[in-house]
C-alpha cells in the first residue's frame, strides 16, 4: 500500500499527460478556461496544455499525499516534504511561463536531494543513513554498510543526470514514459541487484545461528 501510495503522483502525472495529449483540442481548452487565471497570457496552447494539466495534477496528487498522511498522524518523510515543495515551486513555474523544461527538473533535484542527504549524514552527523533506515533489518559488517551508502549515493547522482538526458534529447511523451516505466525499472533493477549482494552475507549469518549436530 505505501508503495503504491509513493508512486502515486507519478501514475496520475502519467495518466493526465496520456490523456490529455489524445485529447489536445479539449485539453487547450479546459486549461484556459479553467487555469488560465495562473498562466502568463491567460491561454494555454494546445502543445502546451497536455504537461500543464499534468503537473496541476501531480501538485494537487502530492499536496493530497501529505494531508492524507498528516490527518491519520502519520509521519510525513523528510523526502516528501523536498519533493513536496520541488512539484509545487517547478510546477508553478512551468504553468506560469508554459514551459515543461522546469518540471522535468524536478526528479534529477530530487533524485540529487537524495543522494546528497545519503553523502552528508555520515559527515555532519556520523550517522550512515541506509544503516539507520533498514539497521533493524539487517545485520551487516560496517564495510558492507559503507559500500552500500556508496552505491545509493553513486545510483541517485547517475539517475539525475539520465532523466536530464532523456528529458532535453528526446520528445516530453518519451521523457513521461521513461518517468514513470523507465525510472521505476532502474530502481527495481538496482533494488534486486542489491538484495543478491546481501544475500550472500545473509546466508553466513544464518549458517553461523544454525544448530551444530552433535554425536
Amino acid at each position: 500500500m505505501k508503495l503504491f501510495l509513493d508512486f502515486l503522483p507519478i501514475i496520475l502525472f502519467f495518466a493526465a499527460f496520456k490523456y490529455s495529449e489524445a485529447h489536445k483540442a479539449w485539453a487547450s481548452s479546459f486549461a484556459s478556461s479553467q487555469f488560465g487565471f495562473l498562466v502568463a497570457g491567460g491561454t494555454v496552447g494546445q502543445d502546451e496544455a497536455p504537461v500543464l494539466l499534468a503537473t496541476v495534477v501531480v501538485i494537487i496528487a502530492t499536496m493530497a499525499q501529505v494531508a492524507w498522511l498528516k490527518l491519520r498522524g502519520r509521519k510525513v518523510d523528510t523526502m516528501l516534504w523536498v519533493s513536496l515543495v520541488l512539484v509545487v515551486v517547478l510546477g508553478g513555474l512551468t504553468i506560469y511561463f508554459h514551459s515543461e523544461t522546469f518540471i522535468k527538473w524536478k526528479p534529477s533535484i530530487l533524485y540529487w536531494a537524495m543522494g546528497l542527504s545519503f553523502w552528508l549524514s555520515p559527515l555532519l552527523f556520523g550517522k550512515n543513513l541506509l544503516r539507520t533506515l533498514l539497521g533493524e533489518q539487517f545485520e551487516l559488517p560496517l564495510k558492507v554498510w559503507h559500500r552500500l551508502n556508496f552505491a545509493w549515493i553513486a545510483f541517485f547522482g547517475i539517475m539525475g543526470f539520465v532523466n536530464l538526458w532523456v528529458a532535453f534529447n528526446f520528445s516530453t511523451d518519451t521523457w513521461v514514459n521513461f518517468k514513470l516505466f523507465g525510472a521505476m525499472g532502474l530502481m527495481l533493477v538496482f533494488t534486486v541487484a542489491q538484495g543478491l549482494y546481501l544475500g550472500r552475507y545473509m546466508k553466513d549469518d544464518a549458517s553461523a545461528d544454525a544448530p551444530k549436530e552433535t554425536t
